[in-house]
């Protein structure tokens, strides 16, 4: 099977924006947060960030913005820059950066590299090269545990890459030129490009590109041909489509050959219209676009289920889902945990702002972190007493009140499920 080469975008934040990486004074028109998610739907494989803080309270909001961008892009993130000593590594590992990389034009920096790859792991340190004439020092960099080099340089040549070529170590090159991003991936040397493009850029589009030059980049490709789905008397096939992270059912929609390859092409939810007897790309009038998470297909092979990002509105009406007139219900306890969770841990932080007289769990926040901290400890205690009892309804009490003054902790020190179960799924 081809390795996949990797596309990724780049840009600097400061001061709550984010900023072309080629001159780091040219910010883009896009709100950052908005540029991330639009960045991880549009194809990109990864995000590269460079902290290009100026103060030491910058670079903590920075911190806060990558952990958001972490959340909302879901792509894996690299990040670094502004790295002064170890903790600064670690903030950005601990805000879900995948690799946090070291600039090697700093060389507290280079001395730090060894530290850091024993502390985290060699996968998690990346060495950053400002230009070619770090070329010549790879070797040192990976002997002190860097995994992956990264040239830096906006203006990489030919000759530039005949250097690289001439590296042992595995590189990502930086740039915005087509014709380079090209020759560099078709070098072994190289797993991938870390782009300038700007926020109009499509990357499912440059990837079909690279893709019909014979370079290998993931794409979205069907494991079932088109020509083997049941399709019914108008040549359609009907597909139901869910919000990914909540599973929510927004619409039903039709799709034919077109429509279905050009959503593979474009990573776009496209459908047929049979009122308008033609392809319609979900949100080109809108803005309302569904990117594609993942389509899959029924046991009869005549329907499919498709779990998209959804940008805005499904329905035209403004409805978040087409499936808002109640018919009939019957009442019920919901009992899926991670809907469970997330119910109780809304209720946790609208008590935040919004204090309830009498309330419990506005009593601890009153307290402060020292007596939820204390609850907590006590809570842990009364589990481990109530395991050596026989009878396990004792536990279940028991882990309930620890997860509620978890849940308050979390609430406080601003921590979601999703950090959470992201966390877990990284492991």
């Amino acid at each position: 099977m081809m390795e996949c080469k990797k596309l990724i975008a780049g840009f600097g934040i400061r001061q709550g924006q984010a900023w072309k990486l080629d001159d780091l004074q040219t910010c883009y028109k896009e709100d950052l947060l908005s540029l991330a998610r639009y960045l991880g739907d549009s194809g990109a494989d990864e995000l590269f960030i460079y902290d290009i803080s100026d103060t030491e309270d910058d670079h903590e909001n920075t911190i806060g913005l990558i952990k958001e961008v972490v959340r909302l892009s879901d792509i894996p993130v690299i990040a670094g820059g502004r790295v002064k000593r170890l903790e600064d590594v670690k903030k950005y590992l601990y805000a879900g950066s995948k690799a946090a990389f070291l600039d090697t034009g700093d060389d507290e920096n280079v001395d730090l590299m060894k530290e850091a790859v024993d502390r985290f792991g060699d996968d998690k340190i990346y060495a950053y090269l400002p230009d070619a004439s770090y070329l010549c020092r790879t070797k040192e960099y990976a002997q002190l545990g860097a995994s992956i080099m990264i040239l830096g340089d906006p203006n990489v040549t030919r000759e530039t890459l005949e250097a690289v070529s001439a590296c042992e170590e595995h590189f990502l090159i930086t740039g915005s030129d087509e014709n380079i991003l090209t020759d560099s991936l078709k070098m072994n040397c190289v797993d991938g490009y870390i782009s300038f493009l700007l926020e109009d850029s499509v990357f499912m589009d440059l990837k079909q590109d690279l893709k019909s030059q014979g370079i290998g980049v993931d794409t979205f490709e069907s494991t079932v041909a088109f020509s083997k789905f049941k399709l019914n008397s108008d040549g359609l096939i009907p597909v139901i489509v869910q919000e990914y992270r909540t599973g929510e059912v927004l619409m039903l929609a039709y799709m034919n050959e077109m429509a279905f390859e050009e959503t593979l092409r474009s990573g776009c939810m496209t459908y047929y219209s049979r009122s308008r007897q033609s392809l319609w790309k979900k949100g080109e009038t809108s803005g309302h676009y569904q990117y594609v998470k993942s389509l899959s297909l029924d046991c009869d092979n005549d329907t499919l289920l498709a779990k998209v990002n959804q940008i805005g509105a499904a329905c035209h009406t403004g409805e978040q889902s087409c499936f808002y007139q109640s018919l009939i219900k019957k009442e019920f306890k919901d009992t899926n945990p991670l809907k469970v969770f997330e119910e109780v841990f809304q209720v946790i932080l609208d008590r935040k702002t919004n204090p309830k007289e009498g309330s419990y769990t506005n009593y601890l926040y009153d307290k402060g972190l020292d007596k939820i901290l204390k609850k907590l400890g006590e809570e842990a205690t009364e589990i481990i007493i109530a395991a050596k009892n026989p009878n396990p309804e004792e536990v279940k009490y028991e882990i309930s009140d620890f997860l509620y003054h978890m849940m308050v902790l979390m609430a406080q020190k601003g921590v979601t499920w999703e950090d959470i179960t992201r966390e877990l799924a990284n492991r």
